[in-house]
């Protein structure tokens, strides 16, 4: 249940203590109670309480501080991301703090709700695509902390967002392979329910439906955060229904499908062809390389570096939502 926020008079009352003793709480120093100090953190939290110490520290001054707020890092995708806005950041004179939920709808809400507080000026953010409640997002209205979202959004939530337009590459890619002959093609998704996820799904979907090519549902692979039963999935998927291409949505979810091939002595390209979302720099590299759709990673984050602090120095946005294109590159591993 989302709380609104209550002043440091209205905490004091409804814990009937001073305002004295509830503000000395907040504050590093040993003049108050262990025991009492605790109670008070507890239930200001519990209350919808958030001093905004920095803010009190620094008086009228700035942190000078972004937070971007990911859901993994070890991914080539958002740490070209990360370079994007740091660059943006650093010539503004500001520094970036990281935050990484590993796509925890939990850990999501505990990272934003921490920043209530005024550490950081503005927020960027690539949601984890979980819960339905986002009035904790909302509530950074009320703190005067502007937030830019990029790839991964919630819609109903109404601050600027960076993009690329999922629904089309996913289109064209299945397109090319419904195409050339590659009857029936596997999509590998993580979370159907996230904004790319969406996307992607409907770019196969509606795909499927141009071709006039009817879509096995078996063939929509719900897949996991965790390598092994992803590939305990996957291996399943290509004995099974025997797919002859795979659309891997997600990075990792390409890279698991080599390694259930060698596994299975499946061959690629000849066996099951294979195309990812990928930003990897190696997947020219790969034994066979790996075709790959390639989004614009760096120039997202640089986007949403710009809107941020447009937002911060006050300037009119000229557009809200950016969409930018992705690019889709045939290597050996869909050689028709």
């Amino acid at each position: 249940m989302s709380k609104s926020f209550i002043n440091i008079k209205e905490l004091a009352v409804a814990l009937n203590l001073s305002t004295s003793t509830v503000s000395r709480a907040f504050r590093d120093k040993g003049d108050i109670n262990a025991d009492t100090k605790q109670y008070i953190l507890d239930k200001a939290k519990e209350l919808g309480y958030y001093p905004n110490i920095y803010a009190s520290n620094l008086r009228d001054s700035k942190s000078r501080t972004i937070a971007v707020i990911m859901p993994e890092l070890a991914n080539n995708f958002f740490s070209l991301a990360v370079k994007g806005i740091e660059r943006v950041a650093q010539a503004n004179g500001y520094h970036t703090l990281i935050y990484v939920t590993d796509s925890l709808y939990q850990k999501e809400v505990e990272i934003v709700e921490d920043l209530y507080n005024g550490r950081v000026e503005g927020i960027i953010m690539s949601v984890s695509g979980e819960g339905n409640d986002h009035q904790y997002i909302n509530k950074l209205k009320q703190s005067h902390i502007p937030l830019v979202f990029f790839d991964r959004v919630y819609d109903d939530i109404d601050v600027p967002k960076v993009i690329t337009d999922d629904y089309d590459s996913s289109f064209k890619a299945t397109e090319y392979l419904l195409n050339n002959h590659c009857d029936p093609v596997a999509l590998l998704v993580i979370d159907k329910n996230v904004s790319i996820g969406n996307a992607r799904m409907k770019g196969f979907v509606d795909a499927h439906k141009k071709c006039k090519v009817k879509l096995n549902e078996n063939l929509v692979v719900d897949c996991s955060n965790d390598l092994e039963e992803s590939c305990q999935i996957i291996k399943h998927t290509l004995l099974t229904y025997k797919p002859k291409a795979i659309l891997a949505s997600v990075e990792r979810l390409a890279t698991a499908s080599y390694t259930v091939c060698l596994d299975e002595k499946i061959k690629i390209p000849e066996e099951v062809k294979i195309i990812g979302y990928s930003n990897l720099s190696i997947a020219s590299l790969l034994n066979p390389s790996l075709s790959t759709i390639t989004q614009p990673a760096e120039e997202l984050g640089t986007k949403a570096a710009e809107l941020l602090f447009d937002i911060l120095k006050d300037k009119p946005l000229l557009q809200k939502e950016v969409v930018l294109e992705a690019e889709i590159i045939h290597r050996v591993s869909t050689t028709l």
